[in-house]
């Protein structure tokens, strides 16, 4: 089991090319597209009555329609039906079956005299395709104080930067966030689920992963983290990964997330794209260890996937997708069995 085991976990460079888990993700130069407004998180994607649209926040979200994830693409605001949680940044979504468009956002409370701010996460519906949201309250939130002697430069304390996506048979929505809180050994990447009958109701129903169990509250809970920080939050090196981008990826069966990594110096740079694969959302100690996709200078923040087939979106691809990074894409992403 261990010769399997350690054969399994082998990785081979080629290029740009990882092998994990007998799962290769390779990218190859493509003509460069963006979407048309500024990025600032994961950008989560969408089908409405035929049209492509994605979604894209600095502080307040855009929506943009369009024939596919190539372009061209026509954006302008969402609405709100109240702005009590912004700024915000919507980084996920899921259409329902009958239309109704259920999303998730990054709020920011600024702190420690405006120094700092401290994320929580709070979920949306539309029943017109994301043109305008109705606000359904926050559902995930640290426990502890705001540490204002944090160095990073931007968060002192919270939960954010994440990735939300249902298991196949439709029981439950999984979280995946940042958690920037508590014990240093909680910090880093965290698991939070949601049952899928309580999607139009989800505060005070979301329980974070902890210590293999699901019991601890959405809204102050304890958790423990998947992927730990290597250095915390607070310290001015802080190496950890972050802003985990999900989807399920039909070429390999399996899921993917890609991962930010901020390391090691002040300011929070970004070190580099990781990819990470599992068979289960349910397990969150069974994902690979992350393998380095892009190095430093090649891409900034928030990397995601997007299927190029009809119908595919941010959340499920093929074997031939755009690699986004920040809302450009100069890479076509390749799956290999």
């Amino acid at each position: 089991m261990f010769a399997l085991d350690h054969l399994l976990r082998l990785v081979a460079f080629a290029g740009l090319s990882v092998l994990l888990w007998g799962q290769r993700a390779e990218l190859r130069p493509a003509e460069p597209i963006s979407f048309p407004g500024a990025t600032d998180s994961n950008s989560p994607v969408h089908w409405w009555n035929g049209s492509f649209a994605v979604i894209q926040s600095v502080a307040l979200p855009i929506i943009s329609f369009g024939p596919g994830p190539l372009g061209p693409l026509k954006a302008r605001a969402v609405a709100l039906d109240s702005y009590e949680h912004t700024p915000m940044w919507i980084e996920a979504s899921w259409m329902d079956d009958d239309g109704t468009l259920y999303a998730w956002y990054h709020h920011e409370r600024p702190i420690c005299g405006g120094r700092l701010s401290m994320p929580a996460i709070g979920a949306l519906i539309s029943v017109d395709g994301g043109l305008t949201f109705r606000d359904l309250g926050i559902i995930l939130d640290s426990g502890y104080a705001p540490d204002c002697s944090a160095q990073n430069g931007y968060f002192g304390g919270g939960h954010g930067d994440f990735s939300v996506l249902p298991d196949h048979d439709r029981q439950y929505f999984y979280f995946y966030f940042t958690n920037y809180s508590g014990p240093e050994p909680s910090q880093g990447v965290a698991v939070a689920r949601l049952a899928y009958a309580d999607r139009a109701s989800p505060v005070g129903r979301v329980h974070k992963f902890f210590r293999g169990g699901w019991r601890e509250p959405g809204i102050g809970g304890r958790l423990s983290a998947i992927l730990p920080a290597y250095v915390a939050w607070r310290h001015p090196n802080a190496d950890s990964f972050w802003g985990p981008s999900l989807h399920w990826n039909s070429a390999i069966n399996r899921y993917v997330m890609l991962l930010n990594r901020a390391c090691c110096e002040p300011g929070w740079p970004a070190e580099g794209i990781y990819v990470s694969f599992s068979y289960d959302l349910g397990a969150p100690h069974g994902w690979s260890q992350p393998e380095k996709l892009l190095e430093r200078g090649e891409a900034g923040w928030y990397p995601q996937v997007v299927g190029l087939e009809p119908g595919m979106s941010d959340k499920h691809a093929g074997s031939v997708a755009r690699l986004f990074v920040g809302g450009e894409s100069r890479w076509e992403i390749v799956f290999h069995p």
